[in-house]
């Protein structure tokens, strides 16, 4: 079956002849890096409609998307010539994982010419067909029936192709969209089968570089294991892992290492989630209808966690209350003062006891970040009772106090630059007044640039007891890390 490869303009030329659309490149964190053959030239190129940048720079500038024009290839690094045939690169799979990071990667495309999922990106991507394969299997492949909308930040020309490839008398000739609206013909679904036909027209995201945990391949996960029961499972979470998997990687998650080293037939389910810096108790459920009914203690709030936070700085015993920004990105803004749609954030500090700072054995052994804090001599360890659960929140909160957690690199370096210029914080204590809403507008993006990244493995940070049903179901999580 013939595969299309479109450069740009006839991209352009196809969606008005053929009623398909364009294709765009966006990039994603990944951890593997694909060897490339002594040649690049012979293969498929797929040229991009847009770009946006990594999210660091993103947080930085603006809180939109930012596009600029790249070769889908541009990432691939020269390698090993290979003797394949089609000059695929050299390629050893996804698994076992790698330790290393590479240039993060996403693709956007449109199938020009239906056929089987994996040929078409194979063909289009210049991928190894096994490389696909693998990418199926970790679930980085989605395709919708049309294409998402274009961000606020396309040009006039990339939404004027928009609208042509989904102008009506366009979708009416397509059967599979009959009856559909067109926000639910531009839902996304993972692509689960190699084999998996796509006709033309379809939407297909490629998570090219997956998010990788290098941890899971560390962990004796039997050892982790707090309880089991016929309905659930309780796990002591090592810190770097992702309790269910991420968008663009299933395979390397608590849920399926943990199934495995209980030789479970049905995949464990998850019920709640801690950031996968966090360690300590996670409930897996065994079937789908204790994962509904677990979900249901959480609502009602039948189900406690206290937590171990080892912050840089002493924090007040007490109820602590902020409010924080209703949108879905890191870093997380909080106030102390209430603005309208902000989400209450509400934590209780138990107990805090001065400990000695960790040491750098210790910190390297389970790579924890220097974050720079001024004074390392001490630290406190607080016993937290999560009243709220926001994404975040103990960190952020206890961040906003001048207190950050030890070896938290995404919100230590903003409590410094807060300490040695206060009113940097725009939503804090000693916050500056603004004129206008674009002058505000400028602070919180400067406040936002002085964050850093998300930690790469471990923060001072563990779900330490998890119980419900009045303390009915009763666990805790083994000392943490740092003790």
């Amino acid at each position: 079956m013939a595969i299309c490869v479109a450069s740009f303009a006839s991209i352009m030329l196809n969606i008005r002849a053929s009623n398909c659309r364009t294709l765009a490149t966006t990039p994603v964190s990944l951890v593997r890096t694909l060897a490339s053959s002594h040649s690049l030239k012979n293969q498929p190129k797929c040229h991009t409609f847009w770009r946006f940048r990594n999210r660091k720079s993103l947080q930085r500038k603006r809180s939109t998307f930012a596009f600029e024009p790249l070769s889908a290839v541009s990432d691939v690094v020269p390698s090993i010539p290979t003797s394949s045939p089609t000059c695929y690169p050299e390629y050893h799979r996804l698994l076992p994982c790698p330790s290393e990071n590479g240039p993060p990667r996403v693709e956007h495309l449109v199938v020009l010419v239906g056929g089987p999922v994996l040929e078409y990106i194979s063909k289009t991507l210049g991928l190894p067909p096994m490389y696909v394969a693998d990418l199926i299997h970790f679930g980085a492949v989605y395709y919708a029936l049309v294409c998402p909308d274009p961000p606020p930040t396309a040009t006039t020309e990339e939404f004027r192709i928009y609208k042509e490839a989904t102008a009506p008398a366009v979708l009416r000739k397509r059967s599979s969209i009959r009856g559909k609206t067109i926000r639910e013909a531009q839902k996304t679904y993972r692509i689960t089968h190699v084999n998996e036909f796509v006709e033309a027209g379809t939407y297909l995201r490629v998570h090219v570089h997956p998010k990788r945990f290098p941890r899971c391949y560390e962990i004796d996960w039997r050892s982790r294991i707090i309880a089991v029961s016929e309905s659930y499972v309780v796990l002591d979470k090592p810190a770097g892992t992702s309790v269910g998997g991420t968008t663009d990687n299933i395979e390397e998650s608590c849920a399926t290492f943990a199934t495995r080293a209980l030789g479970f037939a049905e995949p464990l389910k998850t019920t709640h989630q801690i950031d996968n810096c966090t360690e300590g108790c996670v409930v897996l459920a065994r079937t789908k209808e204790y994962c509904s009914v677990f979900h249901g203690k959480i609502r009602e709030k039948k189900v406690n966690k206290l937590y171990l936070a080892l912050a840089a700085a002493p924090v007040p015993v007490g109820i602590i209350t902020h409010y924080m920004r209703p949108i879905n990105m890191a870093p997380r803004l909080i106030s102390e003062d209430f603005s309208k749609g902000w989400h209450l954030c509400q934590l209780e500090v138990l107990d805090c006891k001065k400990v000695a700072w960790p040491d750098s054995v210790t910190e390297e052994k389970y790579c924890v970040e220097d974050c720079v804090w001024p004074l390392k001599e001490f630290a406190y360890e607080c016993k937290i009772n999560l009243l709220t659960g926001r994404t975040h929140q103990i960190r952020a909160q206890l961040a906003a106090c001048g207190a950050p957690i030890v070896g938290d690199s995404m919100y230590m370096p903003a409590a410094i630059a807060e300490m040695i210029s206060p009113g940097l914080n725009p939503f804090g204590k000693y916050k500056k007044q603004c004129t206008s809403e674009y002058d505000k507008a400028m602070a919180m993006q400067d406040w936002i640039s002085h964050h850093g990244k998300e930690p790469s493995v471990a923060i001072g940070l563990q779900a330490c007891q998890i119980s419900w049903d009045d303390g009915e179901h009763f666990y805790e999580a083994r000392s943490p890390w740092w003790r």
